[in-house]
């Protein structure tokens, strides 16, 4: 039985969130965040999966990205996006038997969403970014610091022009960095398509400026701003390609860094490099990648 992929939108507070869905309404919910520069179409191949394996699989378009909302404070730090996936989670109908899966930005928001509501998530699933302890110490080497050039240059007033320039040539070349030899171009269509407007661009870029923004979170979103520095206490698949060219396999795979891993996540827990991928793993092989993330889910 083939589960069709639908859209529809849905409303949460101010704001509107656009989805892709698949799946039993009944079934267990799976939330699956995207990243940058990318769109919830990244998930076009997992949600089929998780669909045929009886999940009612859901992936919305991040904040920002258009066609859901832009944030009318905008507020683009990984305690809003925690907060939407907890949002998401009641709207949708989810029990505590759902699931959460993240990839690069999207891995934020499950992590976090898991240590903030564990009674909402049994299991989380990251892809390509590990958690911030892990993040951060594997971020302050030479090597890394050079393939993060990007987050840097995302600081500047010149960004949004560069990026925008001979339709977003600078997210197509991103692309080709972290994914060698994938074809990036239904992608990037989905990409230029999301992130036309001036403002949802801005939006796209302001989750990297909410990074270097110290001045707190929002007092009413506290306990999700801790809860992104928090260790993940649910079972936690965790997926990286060796060959990533934007986090190296190095931000994972050094003995200091794996134990920070390791310590972060809860019994159960896998961490899994797979050889001659890249950043976007899950969209290079996805049969490979899916069907170790199903295989994980079932035991």
């Amino acid at each position: 039985m083939t589960h069709p992929l639908t859209e529809r939108s849905v409303e949460i507070g101010n704001m509107s969130f656009a989805l892709l869905e698949s799946g039993p309404s009944k079934g267990p919910l799976a939330l699956l965040f995207h990243g940058f520069p990318d769109t919830a179409w990244t998930w076009r191949h997992l949600l089929g999966d998780l669909a045929e394996a009886g999940y009612h699989a859901v992936a919305p378009y991040l904040r920002g990205y258009a066609p859901s909302s832009l944030s009318p404070e905008g507020q683009y730090s990984v305690a809003a996006i925690i907060n939407d996936a907890v949002q998401l989670h009641d709207v949708l109908g989810g029990g505590p038997d759902a699931i959460v899966v993240g990839h690069d930005w999207g891995s934020a928001a499950a992590y976090g969403a898991g240590a903030f509501s564990p009674d909402r998530f049994a299991r989380v699933i990251g892809l390509a970014v590990p958690p911030a302890g892990a993040f951060v110490q594997g971020l302050l080497g030479y090597e890394q610091l050079k393939r993060s050039f990007y987050m840097f240059f995302f600081q500047t007033p010149f960004a949004e022009g560069v990026v925008s320039a001979d339709e977003m040539s600078f997210l197509a070349r991103l692309w080709e960095d972290w994914s060698p030899g994938y074809d990036a171009t239904e992608d990037m269509a989905r990409v230029r398509q999301s992130l036309a407007a001036p403002e949802n661009l801005t939006a796209a870029l302001g989750y990297y400026r909410a990074m270097f923004d110290f001045t707190g979170a929002p007092a009413e979103l506290a306990g999700q701003a801790a809860a992104a520095l928090a260790s993940v206490p649910q079972p936690t698949l965790y997926l990286h390609g060796r060959a990533d060219g934007c986090l190296g396999w190095d931000i994972v795979d050094r003995p200091d860094i794996a134990a920070t891993l390791e310590a972060l996540l809860g019994e159960g827990s896998e961490v899994v490099g797979f050889e001659g991928l890249g950043h976007f793993l899950h969209l290079e092989a996805p049969a490979l990648v899916n069907g170790h993330i199903l295989e994980w889910l079932a035991e």
